[in-house]
């Protein structure tokens, strides 16, 4: 690949844009996120909020624990944190800094604030609407299909903001379209380290380190230190233990940042740690271990691109397949031994759920990563699943356009079903 041509530039601009620092999952914090602007366009403290949500935020955002918060759950409490702590200029680090006394404060408002949550009728999978009320005046914001972006603030019926969301989307997609494994490959192999060095040394000390405390401290089920515990010299039972131990730890509240890819913490961790853990194993280059994250994580954004921001999909699949990518670049592979891992690997996983974020999202990315690698080791073994074999087609790109449909158009009344299933009573 030409340095500087489009192509380049657009994969280039595309991990600038995904791999971004989020601490907390990604849906509640977004729901903090818009509680703390509306907070700073009303510039007061509310004394009555009302929420309204897509269903699949409700799905994401309802058994995940929301950091700094002394280990609450749910879209209230996501709110409650935003007013009170937070800052906007952070974006998904927004509730980020909080001491002992802030966390008492936002308890107080939880328990002493009318919060009205409710879902929202509209066409879109991720949609944040946020209205915040003292007296007679009121501010409102709008987030809709990526965790940051505003594309509605009012005050008081005068409009600050109001953006044209579907041409802001038809540019980012104009640059996702280009993605196809072999142009991946072709601009790992040929990006220039400078460029990319910074995003990924912060992937790889922000993630590493989340898991590392993972394994080290209580969070969830500990599905990390489960897996560390049954075999801890293998090494993609390490990479596994790794990944999971990280989610274990995210899932559970910690304060850690984690960097994102595809607007989700989860698929940021399955997409690097195992790379991760295989390259330091390997002893490989640095140079060579930065353009395998390249791989697995634009493998990772590719599979999702033909998905949109949430599905009943669980995307750890994706990020899976991508990991896979990234290890078959480390022990030498090129574009060949790149695709068949891919497609082996959603041959086998495809269709996991997404029964939104909690503790056994840990184990589901253990699941993710050992196939990503088994596919992997399929192709070293010189076997393959052939096209026509189920959904699986001739061709990595033709595989992940079919999984994409699976995932975004079969499985919509299966993600109402599982919010169906979440939200009845007693559940």
């Amino acid at each position: 690949m030409n340095k500087h041509d489009d192509t380049y530039d657009a994969f280039l601009a595309i991990l600038k844009e995904e791999l971004i620092s989020a601490t907390g999952c990604t849906e509640p914090i977004s729901i903090a996120l818009a509680a703390a602007k509306a907070k700073e366009v009303l510039g007061k403290e509310p004394l009555r909020v009302d929420v309204r949500v897509s269903e699949s935020i409700i799905k994401n955002a309802k058994s995940v624990i929301v950091p700094n918060t002394n280990n609450l759950k749910g879209i209230k409490v996501a709110t409650s944190a935003g007013i009170i702590v937070g800052k906007s200029i952070r974006c998904l680090d927004v509730i980020s800094e909080v001491n002992d006394s802030d966390q008492e404060a936002i308890e107080t408002f939880l328990n002493h604030t009318h919060i009205d949550v409710g879902p929202i009728d509209s066409e879109y999978v991720f949609d944040v609407q946020m209205t915040v009320y003292h007296g007679d005046d009121y501010a409102k914001v709008r987030i809709i299909n990526h965790h940051t972006n505003f594309v509605l603030i009012e005050h008081n019926h005068e409009i600050l903001l109001a953006k044209d969301y579907v041409h802001e989307t038809i540019g980012k997609d104009q640059k996702k379209s280009q993605l196809t494994v072999k142009a991946i490959v072709d601009f790992a192999e040929t990006v220039e380290i400078s460029e990319i060095k910074p995003l990924l040394d912060a992937q790889i000390e922000n993630n590493m380190r989340i898991a590392d405390e993972g394994l080290n401290k209580n969070y969830g089920a500990n599905i990390g230190s489960v897996l560390m515990k049954s075999d801890p010299n293998h090494l993609k039972n390490k990479a596994k233990a790794m990944a999971a131990a990280a989610s274990d730890a995210r899932m559970g509240g910690s304060k850690l940042p984690v960097t994102i890819v595809s607007g989700s913490g989860n698929q940021g961790i399955t997409a690097s740690i195992p790379v991760v853990v295989y390259a330091r194993a390997l002893n490989v280059k640095a140079d060579t271990l930065y353009r395998a994250l390249v791989i697995s994580n634009l493998v990772t954004i590719h599979q999702k691109t033909g998905v949109g921001s949430l599905s009943a999909y669980c995307g750890a699949v994706f990020s899976g397949a991508g990991s896979g990518a990234g290890i078959a670049y480390l022990h030498g592979g090129k574009f060949e031994e790149i695709a068949h891992t891919i497609v082996n690997a959603l041959a086998i996983i495809s269709g996991m759920i997404c029964d939104g974020a909690k503790p056994s999202c840990a184990a589901k990315i253990a699941t993710a990563v050992d196939t990503g690698i088994l596919g992997y080791e399929m192709y070293l073994d010189g076997q393959e699943f052939l096209g026509g074999d189920g959904i699986i087609a001739k061709g990595v790109e033709e595989t992940i356009r079919n999984v994409g449909r699976l995932a975004r158009d079969g499985m919509r009344l299966t993600d109402k079903e599982i919010v169906k299933i979440m939200t009845e009573k007693d559940c």
